[in-house]
């Protein structure tokens, strides 16, 4: 399985650097439109409702300090497999000239990142995991 760094590394291949805000999102949306329409995770690592949406700590660590993202150390697509960059590549055709901003409200929106949540406003910090199972539920119920 590929790790979260892999998908931000083909990510960022794919268009460019971008805001390390906005890459966090696109990892975000790759997953869950993988447990959708692969039935698997596209990686391992944990994602967390963090005040400005889904986040994976494993690559905030990496770009933390950065706003703009070049590069992810460590990252390799090439781990990727055909079905990973497909569902990584219509990610980037939906959602990937969205703004930063954008997606981030979208996630706000989003019963996932609520649920994970718990009812906590937008602004305080919170590090409760958004599981599979809500990201499975609730993206399949859009598909």
């Amino acid at each position: 399985m590929a790790s979260a760094l892999d998908v931000a590394e083909y990510l960022r291949r794919q268009r460019g650097p971008m805001s390390a805000m906005k890459l966090q999102k696109l990892v975000y949306y790759c997953q869950a439109w993988s447990l959708v329409w692969d039935d698997r995770p596209m990686f391992g690592e944990r994602i967390e409702a963090w005040a400005n949406g889904p986040v994976v700590p494993s690559l905030y660590n990496v770009h933390r300090r950065l706003f703009m993202v070049d590069h992810i150390p460590d990252g390799n697509p090439d781990v990727l497999d055909a079905v990973a960059r497909e569902t990584a590549d219509v990610v980037l055709s939906f959602y990937g000239d969205k703004s930063a901003h954008w997606l981030s409200a979208l996630t706000h929106e989003e019963p996932p990142w609520q649920q994970a949540r718990g009812g906590l406003p937008d602004g305080p910090p919170c590090t409760a995991e958004i599981t599979l199972a809500s990201m499975s539920e609730y993206y399949a119920s859009l598909a």
